[in-house]
C-alpha cells in the first residue's frame, strides 16, 4: 500500500519533464571551440541580456553550447543582432527586466554527439513556457549543414539574407498545453496531508 507522500511523489513525477538533460546557463565559455562564430569574444555573448546555455547530460557532462540573444525583430546580420539586443536591453528597463520578445540562437555547437539536437529541443521546451518570449528563430550561417539541421528539427525557413538565414521555430502553446500547465500550476500548490 502506498503511503499518502509516496503516492505525492509519483503524481509530481508524472508532470516532471525529462530528466536525462539538465539546461544550464554558463558564464564562461572557449569562445575558440564555436565552429560557427569565434569571432564573438565572451564579453558580447554575455553583455546586453545576452546569454549562454550549456546541456549537460545525466553523467554531468557538457553536450552542447547555445548562445542567445533577445531582440524585438529578426536580425539579418551579426551588426544588427548587437544593435537590436542592445536596444531590447536597454528598453528591458522599463518592463521589469523582461529582455527583448524574440530569441535569437546564432550559434549552437555540440560536444557531443546528439548534443546539438538536444540542446534545441530544451531551449525549445524552455521559452514554449516563458510566457515573455514570443518567437525563437536563428541567425544561421548560409550553409548545407545548417539548413539540414534547422529543417530536420522541425524549423521552417523564415528568409535568407545577404550573409545569414533565419530559422523560426513554431513556440506558441497549442490550447492542450495550456491546460497541462495550469494544471501543473494547480496541482502543484495543493497541500498534502494525512489524517
Amino acid at each position: 500500500m502506498n503511503t499518502l507522500a509516496e503516492i505525492k511523489d509519483k503524481f509530481k513525477n508524472w508532470f516532471k519533464k525529462d530528466q536525462r538533460f539538465d539546461l544550464k546557463e554558463l558564464v564562461e565559455i572557449d569562445v575558440q571551440e564555436d565552429p560557427v562564430r569565434p569571432e564573438l569574444d565572451l564579453e558580447f555573448r554575455t553583455s546586453y541580456g545576452r546569454k549562454i546555455f550549456g546541456l549537460l547530460n545525466q553523467d554531468k557532462n557538457l553536450m552542447a553550447i547555445i548562445c542567445i540573444a533577445f531582440t524585438n525583430e529578426i536580425p539579418k546580420s551579426v551588426k544588427e543582432l548587437d544593435d537590436m539586443s542592445k536596444d531590447a536591453h536597454l528598453q528591458s528597463v522599463l518592463r521589469n527586466n523582461l529582455v527583448g520578445r524574440v530569441a535569437v540562437a546564432y550559434t549552437v555547437w555540440a560536444k557531443m554527439k546528439g548534443g546539438g539536437k538536444h540542446i534545441l529541443n530544451e531551449i525549445y521546451k524552455k521559452f514554449k513556457r516563458e510566457n515573455h518570449i514570443d518567437r525563437l528563430v536563428t541567425l544561421s550561417p548560409i550553409t548545407e549543414m545548417a539548413e539540414k539541421f534547422h529543417l530536420g528539427n522541425g524549423a521552417t525557413c523564415l528568409q535568407q539574407n545577404a550573409t545569414t538565414v533565419n530559422y523560426e521555430y513554431d513556440i506558441t502553446l497549442e490550447e492542450w498545453q495550456e491546460r497541462v500547465e495550469k494544471l501543473k500550476e494547480k496541482f502543484s500548490k495543493i497541500k498534502w496531508s494525512i489524517k
